[in-house]
């Protein structure tokens, strides 16, 4: 049986925290630290900490339906619990390919099936989706990808109040102003981009420190992979990746530095792997193993697991794309990823399944050993070597 369909990976936030030796290595010793918040700068300095925002590269001869999927290859033969963190362009958040179509429709159903778990927002965050709406609808999509999107003025006599901007592949238009409504802001961005979004806000740490700490207040997650977003709706990092394993005591301290500093005009990028056993898109559960005693509360199925039979026609290697940055005015984090799937039997034809394999039995070989637990490697893992090296 043939179950696999086009398709790709999220993780949510997954390990977004770097060594603080890379933030700095990337950024310099001061980066955001001694910056004001743009209301509190002169209007020459507020224009030029916005500027990167409105210097989008284009890609004039852009076509989406010849551009194939990022062949993304990120394992590596012993986990470790770090992030290769690459500095990007604002201009290179989006990567758009010939799945784009495919992807947006079942986004679309998604978005109207399961509206309570794709898309929410606490009343904080509606500033920052507002303005990431209009930015990204006003100026990214139609600078980068002009051959896909185009802004039009307002046509009074046709009702229309305000510029929108014309998607040329599903022939619809959206409105240049953000909707009243942040979660319609939300469905909007996820309707019409094949990336999901995760707006984080600083709020009170607990107890006595004055660093804040960065809480998700909003998101459209079209495609999870094993997690619940709405469930980690309103927590700080520390909360939202408590079930990592190391990360308390590897990343969390560099992690909070890094969000709190990354400047406006920046932009990261890093890459995320694991192997699923089956190929849906969005999927609330299935993914990780969890310590014992969270399932005895009904949060997750328990550890240890049994090895079970794969069907390799169904099992794919799912990759991120995940990128962050911050906004200018708001200065929200948007945390952002894209999903790509891979049959493994492409992995094999293509002369990478030797190296996959590899890269499967060193997921309890690295710093963070409980990594082939987190990912489920002691339940695939044995059927999905053999495999990739039969």
């Amino acid at each position: 049986m043939i179950c696999y369909p086009s398709s790709g990976l999220p993780i949510f936030l997954s390990l977004f925290g770097i060594a603080w030796l890379f933030w700095r290595r990337f950024h310099g010793k001061d980066a955001t630290q001694s910056l004001p918040p743009p209301q509190n700068l002169k209007p020459a300095d507020a224009a030029s900490a916005e500027a990167p925002y409105y210097q989008i590269s284009p890609l004039p001869d852009f076509n989406w339906q010849t551009t194939p999927p990022l062949q993304i290859r990120p394992f590596k033969p012993k986990y470790h619990l770090t992030m290769a963190l690459q500095k990007i362009t604002l201009s290179e958040l989006l990567e758009t390919d010939s799945t784009y179509l495919e992807r947006i429709t079942l986004r679309r159903q998604l978005i109207k099936d399961k509206a309570d778990a794709v898309v929410a927002a606490n009343a904080a965050v509606g500033p920052a989706v507002s303005e990431f709406y209009e930015w990204m609808v006003g100026t990214y999509l139609p600078s980068r990808y002009p051959t896909m999107f185009q802004t039009a003025p307002a046509t009074p006599d046709a009702g229309q109040k305000a510029g929108r901007l014309a998607n040329l592949v599903t022939h619809e238009d959206i409105p240049l102003a953000a909707p009243t409504d942040t979660t319609e802001s939300l469905k909007v961005l996820g309707a019409h981009i094949d990336t999901d979004f995760l707006f984080l806000l600083p709020g009170a740490r607990p107890g006595a420190t004055s660093e804040p700490e960065y809480k998700l207040e909003g998101f459209v997650t079209c495609f999870p992979s094993g997690f619940s977003t709405l469930a980690k709706l309103g927590l700080g990092l520390a909360d939202i990746h408590a079930p990592v394993p190391g990360y308390g005591a590897r990343l969390a301290r560099s992690m909070d530095r890094f969000f709190g500093a990354l400047a406006v005009g920046r932009a990261v990028k890093r890459l995320n792997w694991a192997v699923t056993t089956h190929a849906d898109l969005f999927a609330t559960e299935g993914t990780h193993l969890y310590p014992a005693r969270d399932a005895a509360a009904g949060e997750a199925e328990p550890w240890p697991a049994e090895e079970e039979d794969v069907d390799i026609d169904c099992a794919v290697l799912r990759c991120e794309r995940q990128t962050l940055h911050r906004l200018p005015r708001t200065r929200a984090l948007v945390f952002a990823f894209k999903t790509y799937q891979y049959p493994l039997a492409r992995i094999k034809e293509e002369g990478s399944g030797e190296e996959l394999a590899v890269a499967v039995e060193g997921l309890g070989k690295g710093n963070a050993p409980g990594m082939e637990v987190y990912k489920r490697g002691v339940v695939w893992g044995r059927d999905v070597v053999r495999f990739l090296r039969a």
